[in-house]
């Protein structure tokens, strides 16, 4: 785990196997509990602008991901299967009710995962820009694999974790500056090599662990939040496509979902905008009130 960055909030920390220990923070209070899942190299605070807010009206519960954050940072299989396995173990040992997982890209299809894996686990989900309802061919991944390589060769870790960062924000706003520090901090805190082997079978397993055909089997009601200028969904570089579209075909195949564009905002649409997400958030979870 590490010691030397702290966050705003009180660090919990919960160890749910022999080798795996989760770091997670825990605000307010209320008969619901939202349990936020980060995306991929991120961490819980990527949720502070929400939490900030929702926490006056639920019990707010975010949690950093094995290997990243303040979690240990232990060898670890780092697919969407063992980081759903991760958010139950989470609910289970904290006895959590009343859940919805809210989840950020990677942490979206994470959630998605979660609730097909073990059915029952969460009453509800809020899908911030997710991952996962993208198609990869064996082709697209053949050819995505070969350029994320060449890419990962001409630059540090540091430059691709901070231009991911931007590129993630249709107009990046001020605060974020401190995420992207507290970002590479962190990052320069792993052992060699540990950190780009966790972000290439995160990746890799995004596209091994496809949910798209399974999303007719997603009974759990789903709130899907997408910013209309995303510029990570879908991927440029394969799909000539639109996030309008791609969410449009993902939230029809859901059973009981609710789809919100947000204009001039990009793939960190919760974080640019914060206000109306959680507006949402609470219309949503109190019935439209």
């Amino acid at each position: 785990m590490v010691t030397n960055i702290a966050y705003p909030y009180t660090t919990h920390y919960s160890k749910i196997a022999d080798d795996t220990t989760i770091a997670y923070i825990d605000e307010g209070a209320g008969d619901r509990t939202l349990l936020f899942v980060h995306g991929m190299a991120n961490y819980a605070m990527a949720w502070k602008k929400n939490i900030d807010s929702l926490k006056n009206h639920y019990r707010c519960i975010a949690i950093d991901l094995p290997g990243n954050g303040l979690s240990d940072r232990n060898e670890h299989p780092f697919s969407i299967a063992f980081f759903a396995w991760a958010v139950v173990r989470i609910i289970e040992n904290l006895r959590l009710t009343n859940v919805t997982i809210v989840g950020h890209s990677m942490g979206g299809q994470i959630a998605l995962t979660s609730v097909l894996t073990y059915r029952g686990c969460a009453e509800s989900l809020v899908l911030c820009a997710p991952a996962g309802f993208e198609v990869f061919s064996a082709l697209d991944k053949s050819l995505y694999a070969n350029t994320r390589h060449m890419f990962e060769f001409m630059t540090s870790d540091e430059q691709t974790l901070r231009q991911t960062i931007e590129s993630s924000f249709y107009r990046q706003p001020r605060q974020s500056d401190g995420m992207v520090k507290e970002l590479v901090a962190l990052m320069k805190t792993y052992r060699m090599n540990y950190y780009r082997r966790m972000i290439d079978a995160c990746i890799t397993s995004m596209m091994n662990e496809p949910v798209y055909d399974s999303l007719n089997l997603v009974d759990t009601p789903a709130l899907v939040i997408f910013g209309a200028k995303d510029a990570l969904i879908p991927n440029k570089m394969l799909h000539h496509s639109t996030t309008e579209k791609v969410a449009a075909e993902g939230v029809k195949r859901l059973r009981n979902a609710t789809l919100l564009m947000l204009p001039d905002a990009g793939h960190f649409v919760q974080w640019e905008k914060a206000d109306e997400v959680n507006a949402a958030i609470h219309k949503y979870l109190s019935g439209g009130k």
